[in-house]
């Protein structure tokens, strides 16, 4: 269907200042011009502008962020992974502040043994974002391992979390392919809502509350003995 500002306006509540100002910053296409000062907006408009809205309002991403994720996307907004991009650096973890080191880097500033660390990488325990990219989490992670070794546990206990973990980000992007595919115009804006807060918030609370049972389960076990 084609539009007028007005209608793009009311059905998705937000100012025609504001959409006029995407359109400016390469985030909206420009509008189909029928006359010099007549032009018609889109469904694609329309499901682009909920995007946007949604992911400044509760993501809190930037126009280059979502720019980006824009022009990488697939034939749908829906069914394109790179839609997650302005949400990267959150799931990375990292902070924009932090420190990058080559492998080469990392081993001789945090004097970490190179042996170990080919044997954490091997395991999963140790996934820098980038093969040649190390932080300070990648050192927090391999301080733990030691804090295993010191007390005299296997640490292969953290392989199984890695596995885990891993299993667990697949389940995820298994959630996003099935919202996809029930995806209408109208419930577009509730699928990335039900995305988000499942990767953000259901996961913590999931994750947290199963480790509260299961160690008052283990309190109540040592009470009772």
């Amino acid at each position: 269907m084609e539009y007028k500002i007005s209608e793009l306006v009311a059905k998705t509540n937000v100012p025609k200042s504001t959409i006029l100002y995407y359109i400016r910053e390469g985030l909206l296409p420009e509008a189909k011009k029928i006359k010099s000062n007549v032009h018609r907006y889109s469904d694609e408009h329309i499901e682009l502008i909920q995007y946007i809205k949604y992911m400044k309002e509760e993501i809190g991403s930037t126009n280059e962020q979502i720019k980006f994720a824009l022009q990488n996307q697939n034939q749908s907004l829906s069914s394109s992974a790179t839609m997650l991009q302005p949400l990267m650096n959150t799931l990375s973890g990292i902070p924009s502040e932090a420190k990058h080191y080559t492998k080469k880097e990392f081993i001789a500033h945090f004097d970490a043994d190179p042996v170990l660390l080919e044997s954490l990488l091997h395991d999963g325990i140790l996934m820098p974002l980038q093969e040649d990219d190390y932080t300070q989490s990648e050192a927090n992670m391999i301080k733990l391992v030691t804090y295993f070794e010191e007390v005299g546990v296997d640490h292969s206990l953290l392989k199984a979390y890695a596995h885990h973990a891993k299993a667990l980000s697949e389940l995820e992007v298994l959630m996003q392919t099935q919202l996809c595919d029930v995806r209408d115009d109208k419930n577009f804006s509730l699928l990335w809502k039900i995305m988000f807060e499942s990767l953000f918030n259901a996961k913590n609370y999931l994750f947290n509350r199963n480790t509260y049972r299961v160690l008052l389960d283990t309190v109540k076990k040592e009470i009772k003995q």
